[in-house]
């Protein structure tokens, strides 16, 4: 581990391309985190300081833990499955997109009743042709949002009442109501805006307190929200550009792991951010939430 301030750490010099998706399991105490261009799954045991690759043959958006104990929950490049961490056998599920090549799956999260939540995103990052989906409990999949380039950051409120939402070109976090019960999202409207040459927001997540952190691609930091407001309250700085996404994790779930990238960079930059792709962990002084895994009802 190399200390970079008095609160933040680089706990593993990964050289990612995009790290991102990152998921603490409080019962093992380990981190789940995926190289999306690289094709991997990465489990980070902090306690022995090493790092568990899992090599795919296809590009990974997102993953969370399943109820099933040793399952996880994946969004690959061609569809959602589920894949056995001891034999990486993979379960098929659903591809809502098989009739397009010019999207994937982006970022992912469970909801607090166990619900998956995913976007799409157009592989050239520029046209509106993404969607929202909530994978249901039963396997059901719901298309939730459309006209999505960059489906990103995903969090709920301590009430469960809110949901709030990423699409990152557009420079904002909006916000829906939410029916913890049915899955069901209404009333957009807008509650930040990330200021310009501050990068784009990206991934994000929600501390005991409701305020929530999101991770700039390309603004080197990651900063702190209060949603009722929209105040930007607080901010951590990192030494790399491309920050991807963010985890509370540790034993009291205080220490804020931080996913970044290498992807894009200019040859020149990479010899200036030689810590680009690194997975960092920061001091929060506040604690985070159990991250919610994805409740299997019926997997026939």
């Amino acid at each position: 581990m190399k200390k970079i301030t008095d609160k933040l750490d680089l706990v593993l010099d990964a050289g990612a391309q995009i790290a991102e998706g990152p998921f603490w399991d409080q019962d093992k105490q380990l981190l789940y985190w995926i190289d999306i261009l690289k094709k991997t799954i990465n489990i980070y045991d902090p306690a022995a300081a090493k790092n568990k690759i899992i090599q795919l043959d296809k590009m990974i958006g997102a993953l969370i833990p399943t109820t099933e104990p040793g399952e996880l929950l994946t969004a690959l490049e061609d569809g959602l499955y589920i894949i056995d961490l001891e034999t990486l056998e993979k379960q098929f599920l659903v591809n809502p997109e098989s009739n397009t090549e010019e999207t994937r799956f982006n970022d992912g999260k469970c909801d607090p009743d166990g619900r998956f939540w995913v976007g799409t995103m157009d592989l050239e990052e520029d046209k509106p042709i993404g969607s929202l989906y909530c994978l249901n409990q039963n396997l059901t999949l719901e298309e939730k949002a459309k006209d999505i380039k960059i489906s990103n950051g995903l969090a709920w409120s301590l009430d469960n009442r809110t949901m709030y939402y990423i699409d990152s070109p557009t420079k904002k976090v909006v916000a829906f109501d939410y029916n913890l019960e049915t899955g069901e999202i209404s009333n957009k409207r807008e509650i930040i805006k990330v200021a310009e040459g501050k990068g784009v927001p990206d991934g994000m997540t929600i501390d005991n307190q409701g305020k929530l952190w999101i991770a700039h691609f390309g603004g080197a930091q990651v900063s702190r929200w209060d949603p009722e407001t929209g105040e930007k309250i607080d901010r951590v700085d990192l030494p790399v550009s491309n920050v991807t996404s963010c985890s509370f994790g540790g034993r009291n779930l205080d220490e804020l792991y931080i996913t970044t990238a290498s992807v894009g960079l200019s040859e020149q930059e990479k010899r200036e951010q030689p810590l680009a792709g690194g997975i960092f962990k920061y001091q929060a002084g506040v604690k985070g939430l159990r991250a919610d895994r994805f409740k299997i009802k019926n997997k026939n």
